[in-house]
């Protein structure tokens, strides 16, 4: 995963979330859920690190700002 840049954390309520999941089904379901609860970076591309169990992704939000569901 990439570096987390200041901005992503600038303030309370921002968060980085590395999910690592069995399969992309699993991952886009994850996304999915989160981005109803919370403003997020939606779904997003999911990647596989060779040697790593599963898919991995990382979602950014904001947990002052309601999702889809809000």
């Amino acid at each position: 995963m990439s570096h987390i840049d200041d901005v992503h954390v600038s303030e309370p309520g921002l968060v980085v979330l590395d999910v690592t999941a069995h399969d992309e089904a699993t991952a886009h379901t994850v996304m999915s859920a989160l981005e109803r609860s919370w403003a997020t970076s939606g779904v997003c591309p999911v990647h596989r690190e060779p040697g790593e169990p599963g898919v991995k992704v990382r979602i950014y939000a904001d947990l002052r700002r309601p999702g889809t569901n809000g």
